[in-house]
C-alpha cells in the first residue's frame, strides 16, 4: 500500500493561483454586473424628461411635470396634484415595465 503524504512546500504555488481565480470569479459575477447596473441607472435618471410616465420606489405612479436643477422632479400623480421627489426615488425596473408595450395574447 502506498500512503500519500504531503511534502513540505509542495503546494505553495497553487494557492496564489487559486486565490487569483477566486478574485476573478468574484469580480466577473458580482462587481462587474453591479457597476453596469449603476451606470444604466445613472443614464436613465439623467435622461428623464417632462411627460414621461414613471413609478417611484414607493410604488407611486405619475407623469414627470418638471425636471428641476436641484436633482428633484415635480410629479403629477392626479390631474392637478403634484409632488416633489428626488430623482433617485424613480425605479428604473418598474418604470420600464410600465412603459413596455403591451403584448397582445390570443385566446383559443
Amino acid at each position: 500500500m502506498f500512503l500519500l503524504q504531503a511534502q513540505p512546500g509542495g503546494g505553495f504555488g497553487i494557492t496564489p493561483i487559486f486565490f487569483g481565480l477566486m478574485i476573478l470569479v468574484f469580480w466577473l459575477f458580482f462587481i462587474r454586473p453591479q457597476a453596469k447596473k449603476q451606470k444604466q441607472q445613472k443614464t436613465f435618471l439623467e435622461n428623464l424628461q417632462k411627460g414621461e410616465k414613471v413609478v417611484t420606489i414607493a410604488g407611486i405612479h405619475g407623469i414627470v411635470n418638471k425636471v428641476n436643477e436641484d436633482g428633484t422632479l415635480n410629479l403629477e400623480i392626479n390631474p392637478g396634484s403634484y409632488i416633489k421627489i428626488e430623482k433617485s426615488a424613480i425605479s428604473m425596473e418598474w418604470t420600464s415595465q410600465l412603459n413596455k408595450p403591451a403584448v397582445a395574447t390570443e385566446k383559443k
